[in-house]
C-alpha cells in the first residue's frame, strides 16, 4: 500500500500565488487574515527573494488538519478531506495547482490511486486536458506496462494502461501530497517507458523535509501550493 506522511512544522507553511497577479515590495511571509480570506505575501520565484506578489486569496492551510499517530506512531497526517467538502477551499486548490501551466500545451494529465484521481481529473479539466490514471496491480482492465518501487518495508507496483499515452503526448503529472517522491517518480517512469513528454509536476502539499523534489528534478518544473 502507498504509504501516507504528515510532518509537523512550528513554521507556517509557505503558500504559492499566481504569477499573474500584481507585485510589490513587501515583508515575506506577511499574511493579512479574515476569516478563510487571506492577503498572502511571499517571495516571487523568479526573483531569488528581491519581489513579492500581493494576492488575495483562501487560506488554504486552514482547511487541512493534522492528525497525530496515523497511519502509525510518530506520523503527523496531513487531512485533506476537510479541503474536500469546502466548495471554495477545492476549487482555490484546483486553481492553483492548474494555473502555472496553463498554455504549456498540456495534453493529458496523469494521476495515481487514489488521491492523485480526485485532483487529476479536476486539473484535467481545467487545462482543457484529459485523463490517465496509474493504478495499483490488477486494477485495470486492458494490456498494462508495470514498475516496481521499494516501500519501507517491502515493495509496491504501480500500472498503466499501454495505450495511455501517445509517443510525444505533453503530460501533467499529478498528485495530492509530494513527501518522499516515490510514488511521483514511480509514475514518471511509466510515462518515460510510454514515450509521453513530461512538462512538470504539481501537487496540493509538498512535506519539503523529507526532499522527495531531488527524486523528480529530471521531469520538469515542480509546482507545490502549500510547502510545509
Amino acid at each position: 500500500m502507498r504509504r501516507s506522511f504528515g510532518w509537523v512544522s512550528r513554521e507556517k507553511p509557505e503558500v504559492s500565488t499566481p504569477k499573474h497577479r500584481h507585485q510589490t515590495m513587501a515583508t515575506p511571509g506577511l499574511l493579512l487574515r479574515s476569516g478563510l480570506a487571506t492577503m498572502v505575501r511571499l517571495p516571487h520565484p523568479d526573483t531569488n527573494g528581491s519581489f513579492v506578489q500581493e494576492s488575495p486569496l483562501m487560506d488554504l492551510t486552514r482547511l487541512i488538519r493534522d492528525v497525530p499517530d496515523w497511519p502509525k506512531p510518530g506520523i503527523v497526517f496531513k487531512d485533506i478531506t476537510p479541503l474536500l467538502r469546502d466548495p471554495g477551499g477545492l476549487a482555490m486548490a484546483v486553481e492553483q495547482m492548474a494555473n502555472p501551466f496553463r498554455g504549456q500545451g498540456i495534453e493529458l494529465v496523469c494521476g495515481a490511486e487514489s488521491r492523485g484521481f480526485i485532483f487529476g481529473t479536476a486539473v484535467a479539466q481545467a487545462l482543457s486536458a484529459g485523463f490517465v490514471p496509474v493504478r495499483k496491480p490488477n486494477k485495470l482492465p486492458h494490456k498494462t506496462i508495470a514498475i516496481e518501487y521499494e516501500l519501507e518495508y517491502g515493495t509496491d507496483k504501480l500500472e498503466i494502461h499501454l495505450d495511455a499515452v501517445p509517443r510525444g503526448t505533453r503530460v501533467l503529472m499529478v498528485d495530492d501530497l509530494l513527501a518522499t517522491g516515490g510514488t511521483l517518480k514511480t509514475c514518471c517512469g511509466l510515462m518515460d517507458r510510454l514515450g509521453g513528454t513530461i512538462v512538470g509536476i504539481t501537487v496540493l502539499i509538498e512535506l519539503s523535509l523529507l526532499k522527495g523534489r531531488e527524486k523528480l528534478a529530471p521531469h520538469g518544473d515542480i509546482h507545490a501550493v502549500i510547502k510545509y
